[in-house]
Parts: C-alpha cells; sequence; structure tokens
C-alpha cells in the first residue's frame, strides 16, 4: 500500500494500515493519494480531526474500470457501479418474415441479472430490432425482430456486440 502525504504503519491490534497528514484545516484541500494492489479486498479510509470538527465535502476516486479493486465495485461476487462488460460475436440470422423473431444467448462474463444491456449488430437494415436483455449471470439474450410489413430479410453472417452495464445500487 502507498499513501502520500503520510508514512503508513501497521496496528497489530485493528490488523490495519494506518497513518496520518499533519494538516491545518486551512490545509486540508491538499490531494492525498491511496494506492491499493489489486489484491486488496476492501479499504475504509477515514478522517479525523482531533483539534475540532472538519467539514468533509466530496470523495473522488480515480481509476480505470478494468482496474478497479472490489471496493470501487462491491465484492467479487456482485459488482456494481458504472462498469461495462462487453463481448463480440458472429450471428447468422435466420430468415425473417414480417413479425419474426430470432434469439440467441451470448455469455458476456461480469453480467449479473437485471443490469442494463444493449446490442448493436454491424448490418444494413433498418427494418431489423434489437432487444436485450441480462437474462441470468453472465448471459445476455439478444432478440432480433423483422419490424418491416411487408418485406423478409435474410441476412449473412454479421458481428453482433453485446454490452452490460452495471446497475447503480444506492
Amino acid at each position: 500500500m502507498l499513501a502520500s502525504l503520510t508514512t503508513l504503519q501497521w496496528n497489530i491490534p485493528s490488523k490495519a494500515w494506518t497513518g496520518g497528514a499533519v494538516m491545518a484545516d486551512a490545509s486540508l484541500n491538499r490531494r492525498m493519494t491511496v494506492r491499493l494492489a489489486e489484491a486488496v479486498a476492501y479499504a475504509q479510509i477515514g478522517i479525523i480531526g482531533f483539534d475540532g470538527q472538519i467539514e468533509f465535502e466530496a470523495l473522488r476516486l480515480y481509476g480505470l474500470p478494468e482496474a478497479a479493486p472490489a471496493l470501487l465495485c462491491g465484492t467479487p461476487a456482485l459488482p456494481v457501479g458504472q462498469r461495462e462488460f462487453a463481448a463480440e460475436v458472429a450471428w447468422d440470422l435466420p430468415s425473417l418474415a414480417p413479425g419474426i423473431t430470432s434469439l440467441l444467448d451470448v455469455t458476456v462474463t461480469g453480467a449479473r441479472q437485471g443490469d442494463l444491456a444493449h446490442a448493436a449488430l454491424a448490418s444494413s437494415t433498418r427494418f431489423v430490432e434489437l432487444d436485450a436483455a441480462a437474462w441470468s449471470n453472465n448471459t445476455v439474450r439478444v432478440m432480433a425482430r423483422n419490424i418491416s410489413p411487408t418485406a423478409t430479410f435474410d441476412l449473412g453472417a454479421a458481428t453482433l456486440s453485446v454490452t452490460t452495464i452495471k446497475r447503480r445500487m444506492p
């Protein structure tokens, strides 16, 4: 663990790293950085004022979504927040008559049931409508529907892109 503006020390009774940065209330707005390794399961960051009450206005957490530790994303079993998962597969749609649908289940590792899902097909027709839903954990079900009132479409194989976005938790 690395931190700026302080020296971290291992606290045996609490089994935690602790550190303090001596700052006057007026200089509390100085940026402090705490870097956590990938193996860190969780972190608790606290601010304590010994010489009076401190007004804490904002805490900003920065990092790339794919490198975010579990503390930013819930638990390893159910990550939450604004993380995206994506997958691409080749999909050769069957011939779709007007009003006919076709379903495809796509594996999107990290997706959870109820996440927001989107799908896009690299195709030139505007009459094939796509709908996507995070059907179960790690699976997104994509439905293609022919919305043309008269035309039947038989598209060739195309790349299907699927994205899920983690739902926000209060």
